[in-house]
């Protein structure tokens, strides 16, 4: 039996189009092994919102060739859609194929020799379809990722995704619903719907079909009991929505919603389609929709023409939202982005001091938002072995927050209420009431 070993890098919608490529090698005949094992055939999955997710793309192709010198290594992802030649460059790549087409990546692996260099990558602009990649089975978890969406639409000025990802296309409202249908007869209690810009499903689709179509769908499917939705577009939450919204009595309620800036010159200079104010009327309204609501987000410090004062501004605008989590990013440019043309380009020094102290603030932000918990009963969703506590098992609540308890097999897969006892870290120690 041959081998098959996979490498991903970058977010849950690349985790899903993993498990997908993955089912088809294995109908294919292929034992799937972990990517640090000889294989037969390396598929590395990669990210490029970042340099450093190009780098460890690179690193991963060098180190899958020394474990098999006659290995076929194929390159997939948004690495491989940007820069299709220079990947294909690369020693001992042999298939690059980027964002599209995947579902193609069996066929070509079996056609491949060692000596073979092979580049499927299209214009992604030109797709116009989405590509069905269902998955049928995902091992090992009770919450399973549901791609629903594909492209992006938006074009900030410092991103490469839409440049990656190519236009909206949205899957069939049908499609999900089946793939729902098959994650909870095998066992699956939450769905986190997922894409590269969920909030814009539907916008490509001749029938009238938007998000709130979506919720209402799955959330009718029986034996689910929890849904979550993965990065949302701010300005999706108008008042309309939210009146829909909490109809959806399965959702959980933890909403990340992107922010980037807290200064609304930097987030105009960004292309992002919001101002702070309108910002903070949002997350006004959902509170008062969703008092202990989750709120996480991302923020991006040292982005061309940042001033001290912007930053500040920033700081200022993280600590009076006062999110649940905050995920801090150096602005990294993106050959091919308006903003990497920017002649007012900071330097590494100001990206780390500032980076430093925002991620300071976000921890204190997160323990202000776990401390209101301590002690209360809440219900976890626990899925598998902690990697933090030995002979411990971790889970989720509503609002993801983390709680371990000492481990039990009968758990796994399992809501239980749970004492929320004290904090550790980034997670609660619990006691299974």
């Amino acid at each position: 039996m041959k081998k098959v070993a996979f490498h991903t890098l970058g977010c849950k919608v690349n985790q899903y189009e993993t498990q997908a490529m993955s089912e088809l090698f294995e109908k294919a005949g292929y034992a799937v092994v972990q990517d640090t094992e000889f294989a037969d055939v390396y598929v590395i999955n990669t990210c490029t919102v970042t340099n450093v997710g190009d780098k460890k793309s690179r690193q991963f192709i060098r180190r899958a060739k020394k474990s098999n010198a006659d290995a076929i290594i194929s390159v997939v992802g948004c690495y491989a859609q940007t820069a299709p030649k220079e990947v294909l460059e690369i020693e001992g790549v042999n298939i690059v194929i980027g964002t599209n087409d995947r579902g193609k990546i069996v066929d070509l692996v079996e056609k491949c020799s060692p000596e073979d260099k092979i580049n499927t990558v299209d214009d992604i602009m030109k797709v116009k379809e989405f590509e069905e990649m269902s998955v049928q089975e995902i091992k090992g978890k009770t919450r399973a990722f549901l791609k629903i969406q594909e492209g992006c639409n938006r074009y900030c000025s410092y991103c490469i995704i839409p440049y990656a990802r190519g236009p909206i296309r949205s899957r069939r409202l049908a499609d999900i619903i089946n793939e729902v249908k098959r994650l909870v007869e095998n066992g699956f209690k939450e769905i986190v719907l997922t894409g590269i810009h969920v909030a814009s499903y539907g916008k490509d689709l001749e029938v009238d079909e938007n998000l709130m179509a979506v919720l209402r769908a799955v959330n009718s499917v029986e034996g689910l009991k929890r849904i979550r939705l993965s990065s949302l577009e701010p300005t999706i939450f108008t008042a309309d929505f939210l009146r829909e919204l909490v109809k959806i009595d399965k959702l959980c309620q933890h909403f990340h919603l992107s922010l980037q800036s807290g200064s609304d010159r930097i987030l105009k200079s960004m292309n992002r389609r919001y101002t702070t104010e309108e910002y903070r009327e949002i997350v006004r309204r959902i509170r008062e929709v969703y008092p202990e609501v989750a709120l996480t987000t991302d923020i991006i410090v040292g982005f061309p023409g940042e001033s001290d004062e912007d930053f500040e501004t920033t700081y200022g605008f993280v600590k009076e939202i006062a999110f649940s989590e905050i995920h801090v990013f150096k602005y990294s440019p993106r050959k091919g982005t308006p903003a990497a043309e920017y002649s007012n380009q900071l330097d590494g020094v100001t990206k780390h001091v500032r980076s430093e102290k925002l991620i300071a603030l976000g921890e204190e932000l997160r323990r202000k938002y776990q401390g209101q918990f301590i002690g209360r009963a809440m219900a976890v969703l626990y899925e598998n072995t902690s990697s933090d506590l030995k002979n411990h098992i971790e889970g989720l609540t509503e609002n993801y927050l983390k709680v371990i308890v000492p481990f039990e097999n009968s758990l796994e897969g399992e809501i239980r209420s749970t004492l929320l006892q004290e904090v550790k870290n980034e997670y609660f120690l619990g006691n299974i009431l």
